[in-house]
């Protein structure tokens, strides 16, 4: 699931609403293990891009905890 959720991030990473949906999905999907290497992987990828949103979704997760 980590994979795949990597390949659709690069795909939708064109757009912020897309990118926000798609991030949220997939750190609810993944294993707990994975979430790190997820946020270490979108932070270095598009850190650029849409740190507002990586920053924002895995604040809430941690936060649900």
């Amino acid at each position: 699931m980590y994979e795949l959720s990597k390949k659709i991030l690069e795909k939708v990473s064109f757009d912020k609403t897309l990118f926000r949906k798609e991030l949220t999905k997939a750190v609810k999907w993944i294993k707990p293990d994975e979430k790190m290497l997820l946020m270490v992987w979108c932070i270095t990828t598009f850190g650029h891009q849409h740190k507002d949103i990586i920053t924002e979704v895995f604040n809430n997760i941690t936060k649900s905890k």
